[in-house]
């Protein structure tokens, strides 16, 4: 198909749950031939809704659907300064259109088109936690039941207990209070517990969130390492990311970073000196899979899988990609799963089927997921600031969400 022109671009925000879902569709000269992509910022929506409908939208419409890294490369530079998540989200909803169109004008699957299939499923993880370690473990005992094998354990969320109870400084500000220290008291406590009440068959991760000090961090990896972590997410800042080279130095418990990075090029050294071991990325927020696909290949140059991140606020169509790029991996490490409602699932037709512990793609050309806009359009997106990420330590300062 010689003749194929991007006509024109839409952007179609929806809040079936919690999260606000912004998804691109990107739509050809050639009747009925349209590919729809994630540009999910939750937390920014309006601004990344603006970028496309605004800026990047008039740029592409009339250019040839088939050019995506050079489509990827104008939209990248178009506005001189580059590489912010919100820019990034609007080109990933382009991005990801267009290999969805590319998909089906070859009436082949997108993974197809990266090589084909490495694996049928890709293994996921989902989430626990509670307040109480027994509790969590039996949280953990549930989801076994029903066939994860990898589960992310948290005690009272990111926040931790502590912040909830602790005294605070006078005139202290509203916010999501927490305590550092509590993590180096009570994680390692856990997760004794549940290994020694659970076994060693299945798999715990754990995600820090970014709320330790760096020495603090060397201290909880080196602590945890006894209890076999399948991974330690975000155990640092990114602004903190010198410090890994001191982790690695005293403990072998396996890292997972970088949700919060929006350009590639900052997992380079930490891929290519083997400071962690999985990349932990919101593929939206980097562009698209684009880049998703050169940083896949580059981490299994050096021994690095990939954990692309899956929270509910990855749109459905984002987390489609997400399994594509899974199962068309050779890096692949695990897949981040949150569980949807029967409402978001509804809405998005030829979501990945999940079969604990796997989630397959169906063989639907392109992404293989549509969206029904009349139903998207009864549940309009809210616009309010999130509350957690105004994360304040016990004595009120700011600290990271």
């Amino acid at each position: 198909m010689s003749d194929l022109k991007i006509e024109s671009v839409h952007v179609i925000v929806t809040q079936p749950h919690k999260s606000r879902h912004v998804v691109v569709k990107v739509v050809t000269n050639q009747p009925g031939l349209y590919g729809l992509g994630c540009a999910t910022f939750t937390q920014r929506w309006r601004a990344v809704e603006t970028a496309v409908t605004d800026y990047l939208g008039p740029l592409v419409v009339g250019r040839d659907a088939h050019d995506i890294d050079d489509l990827w490369r104008l939209m990248h530079v178009s506005g001189y300064w580059r590489s912010g998540p919100v820019l990034n989200n609007a080109v990933s909803g382009i991005d990801m259109a267009l290999w969805d169109i590319k998909g089906k004008v070859a009436g082949l699957p997108c993974y197809q088109l990266w090589g084909g299939k490495c694996r049928p499923g890709a293994v996921v993880y989902t989430h626990a936690g509670a307040n109480d370690v027994r509790e969590t473990a039996d949280s953990v005992r549930s989801h076994m039941a029903k066939g994860f094998t990898h589960i992310r354990c948290q005690l009272g969320g990111y926040q931790g207990l502590n912040g909830l109870t602790s005294m605070k400084a006078d005139g202290a500000k509203g916010g999501a209070y927490y305590m550092p220290q509590e993590k180096l008291r009570r994680i390692p406590a856990l997760f004794e517990f549940l290994r020694s009440d659970l076994g060693d068959e299945v798999e715990l991760l754990h995600d820090v969130h970014e709320r330790l000090a760096p020495s603090d961090a060397v201290q909880l990896a080196k602590a945890l390492e006894p209890y076999r972590l399948f991974f330690l997410e975000d155990i640092l800042a990114p602004e903190d990311v010198a410090w890994f080279e001191n982790i690695r130095k005293v403990c072998a418990t396996p890292l997972a970073m970088g949700e919060l990075f929006s350009n590639p090029v900052e997992y380079t050294p930490l891929i290519t000196d083997r400071l962690i071991d999985f990349i932990r990325c919101h593929v939206s927020t980097i562009g698209g899979i684009t880049p998703a696909l050169k940083l896949a290949h580059l981490c299994e140059t050096c021994g690095v899988r990939t954990a692309w991140h899956g929270p509910g606020d990855v749109s459905p169509v984002g987390m489609a990609a997400n399994v594509h790029l899974d199962v068309a991996s050779r890096a692949f490490g695990i897949q981040e799963w949150a569980l949807r409602t029967q409402q978001e699932i509804d809405m998005f037709d030829g979501y990945p089927e999940l079969k604990p512990p796997y989630v397959y793609p169906n063989d639907r050309p392109g992404l293989g997921i549509e969206i029904d806009e009349e139903l998207a359009k009864k549940h309009p997106p809210t616009n309010d600031n999130p509350t957690w990420t105004e994360a304040r330590t016990v004595d009120g300062a700011m600290g990271r969400p």
